[in-house]
């Protein structure tokens, strides 16, 4: 039974790692994509390695091995969704008056406004992990303003 726990185990830790790296690499980040794929590489072959060792007398490793690769990709997008890598640009429409306001408690972001009339178009660019609470603050001003987000392939 140990040796199913391990595949299970390790295989999450795999695949975790697998779905990081891309993910890490897809937000410009080349060394640590490398470091992750240097380890996935070794996991894969340790696990890899026992689950075809006798497959034809123990095919439950498969499951086993099946199970792990489930689970862990669905706990690296957790992981991902937790480190919430990158850059966000966050726009809405609303009043100039809600403007200034969701302005003045945004200001530590980089913020650009566009006035047109009697509304103004927002534009905060703010890291991800910061995202939901922007959009949050500016519900909290103008819950039927429309609000959408960009990934920022680059910033500077």
């Amino acid at each position: 039974m140990l040796i199913y726990i391990g595949i299970f185990v390790f295989k999450i830790i795999e695949d975790a790692l697998g779905t990081l790296r891309i993910i890490v690499v897809s937000n410009g980040k080349k060394k640590l994509g490398a470091l992750l794929h240097f380890a996935n590489a070794i996991v894969w072959v340790a696990v890899t390695g026992t689950v075809i060792s006798n497959i034809n007398k123990d095919p439950l490793k498969v499951v086993f091995f099946a199970l792990g690769s489930l689970v862990g990709s669905y706990f690296g997008s957790f992981l991902e969704e937790k480190i919430a890598l990158g850059t966000n640009i966050v726009m809405t429409e609303t009043s100039n008056v809600n403007a200034e306001k969701i302005k003045i408690n945004l200001r530590k972001y980089k913020i650009t406004d566009i006035k047109q009339n009697n509304n103004t178009l927002i534009m905060i660019t703010c890291p991800r992990k910061k995202t939901n609470s922007i959009i949050e603050l500016i519900k909290s001003y103008d819950d039927k303003c429309t609000i959408t987000t960009e990934k920022v392939k680059s910033f500077s």
